[in-house]
């Protein structure tokens, strides 16, 4: 039971701080929560066919069909995350200013809610499915069915609240601000996507990830609950190797190089 309650927990906590992040850089924007909630439905219902088919998926790719898959899935969010903060920064302040104008630029198809809704189901998908595998080994080795249920719904409740905190911590934050902060947010939680999806495909043998930069394991370790939140939204890696630390860099300075770019390109005026 009580592992099953740690690994529900940290999964369902990664998806629910994504989903958090989501929803307070959404704050105002009509149809958004039905956008989210259209993610998570998708999200589940990929993930219990992703569990369902996981050994079909491994055998297609020589073995390595999880990791693959995971690191296809962690890519592409990364792509649906940069290109929400690149609209955000032409957008942002209007938000901001006027909301009654955010509900016609919505209406007229100018905001890709769309985007982060297939971020929101990408990581439902990807942390329920190994939710589904990691309970199925638990249900049939360690305790049966009972517990492995009993341990995941706990895990699953205490994941959402602390999901659910972050969200209405976020949303204390002035409206002006709001947009400024999960953006820098967004693009932490991207790069930390790439420098993950690295680690899958070195596990796939696709990649060499390199020399291991440091270990910090011994000041916060990866694995607790702390190291979850911190990994999750900021990309934390207690033992960090090159190909990682190149991939996290690399995407958070393309996200931030377009989005001044894009954002210079709104306002001429700003140029010297």
């Amino acid at each position: 039971m009580i592992a099953a309650l740690i690994i529900v927990f940290r999964e369902v906590l990664e998806a629910a701080l994504i989903i958090g992040i989501v929803l307070a850089a959404t704050k105002g924007l009509p149809r958004a929560k039905q956008w989210v909630a259209i993610g998570i439905i998708g999200g589940i219902a990929g993930a219990v066919i992703v569990a369902q088919f996981a050994g079909v998926i491994s055998d297609a790719l020589s073995g390595y069909g999880l990791e693959i898959f995971n690191a296809s899935v962690l890519l592409l969010a990364v792509v649906m995350l940069a290109w929400h903060n690149v609209w955000m920064s032409s957008h942002g302040k209007q938000m901001a200013a006027d909301m009654r104008s955010v509900g016609e630029d919505v209406r007229s198809g100018g905001r890709p809610l769309y985007a982060l809704a297939i971020v929101v189901g990408l990581a439902v998908m990807r942390e329920g499915s190994e939710i589904v595998l990691f309970l199925y080994g638990l249900a049939t080795s360690d305790g049966g069915l009972k517990d492995a249920v009993s341990g995941g719904m706990i895990g699953m409740a205490v994941g959402v609240v602390v999901g659910a905190a972050l969200y209405f911590g976020l949303l204390r934050i002035p409206t002006r601000y709001l947009f400024r902060v999960t953006a820098w947010l967004i693009a932490l939680l991207a790069a930390g996507m790439a420098a993950q999806a690295m680690a899958f495909l070195a596990a796939a043998d696709v990649i060499n990830l390199g020399p291991e930069l440091w270990d910090s394991s011994f000041l916060l370790n990866e694995n607790s609950v702390v190291g979850k939140v911190f990994h999750t939204l900021v990309g934390y890696v207690d033992r960090p190797t090159f190909m990682q630390a190149i991939a996290y860099a690399a995407t958070l300075l393309l996200i931030i190089t377009a989005t001044h770019l894009v954002a210079r390109q709104q306002n001429p005026a700003g140029r010297k």
